[in-house]
């Protein structure tokens, strides 16, 4: 897959500046988490990335496969392969989940000078991914997310995943809300469509919650404190910030300033 590489990033919400500096590498069979606590820019980095209108880039670009996305349009970077997870996705009365998850496949197969895709292989698709997801028939049946509780709103988000096959995945605190069986639940989804993908799929975790990193655990951990990132490592980072919270990394972030 491409890698998605972040240089020198600076970002704005109206006045407020957000990001002072980030630099960030995702690649293919990556499980990148960005943790911080509540406030740190982790949810802005998130919709930067997906090209969200309300946010200015002030510096710095976003490059994704070789190729400056900074200021292409978010629908060209979803169809470029770049998919993201809402913390608190929305829900559309009237559009069923079948309809949804069709008109996001032809959307992406029109960007690619293909076909519509048939019926027949739709449906195929689609049983594919719920039966390795562990998805109730029934669920393509109800309207996008109207009704649907917490943790099936994560589950159809982790489903449209399987089904879209980005090249890159960004899971904005997935986790919240959760109950230790969704957060279960949605977690082995996670590993169930990396596992299959391989080094096909790139993905970055916005958490500031330890619990799903441990059953998701991944290869890289920043911490982003007051807009910057202010420590790098391995899983093992995790296990720190559990056992000493974030005050022993943000404490000296200033020197990092």
């Amino acid at each position: 897959m491409p890698d998605l590489v972040i240089r020198n990033l600076h970002v704005r919400a109206g006045e407020k500046e957000i990001l002072r500096g980030v630099d960030l590498t995702v690649g293919g069979g990556e499980i990148h988490a960005m943790m911080g606590p509540n406030g740190s820019g982790k949810s802005t980095l998130a919709n930067v990335i997906m090209g969200h209108p309300n946010l200015e880039v002030t510096e710095g670009e976003i490059i994704w496969g070789g190729e400056d996305i900074t200021a292409a349009a978010t629908d060209e970077r979803a169809r470029m392969g770049l998919f993201m997870a809402f913390q608190h996705p929305v829900s559309v009365p009237g559009v069923t989940v079948t309809k949804y998850l069709r008109t996001v496949l032809n959307a992406h197969r029109t960007a690619k000078g293909e076909e519509p895709i048939p019926l027949k292989e739709f449906r195929e698709t689609v049983t594919s991914a719920m039966e390795m997801l562990s998805v109730p028939e029934e669920f393509t049946r109800r309207y996008l997310n109207e009704g649907f509780s917490g943790g099936e709103k994560k589950k159809l988000e982790i489903l449209q995943l399987a089904i879209q096959r980005p090249s890159l995945a960004i899971l904005d605190e997935t986790d919240s809300g959760l109950d230790i069986d969704a957060l279960r639940i949605v977690s082995e989804g996670v590993n169930t469509v990396f596992g299959e993908r391989g080094s096909d799929l790139g993905v970055l975790i916005i958490t500031h919650f330890q619990r799903i990193l441990h059953l998701v655990q991944p290869s890289h951990v920043h911490v982003l404190y007051e807009g910057r990132i202010v420590r790098e490592g391995g899983p093992e980072l995790v296990e720190e910030l559990e056992a000493k919270g974030y005050g022993w990394v943000t404490d000296g972030a200033g020197a990092v300033a």
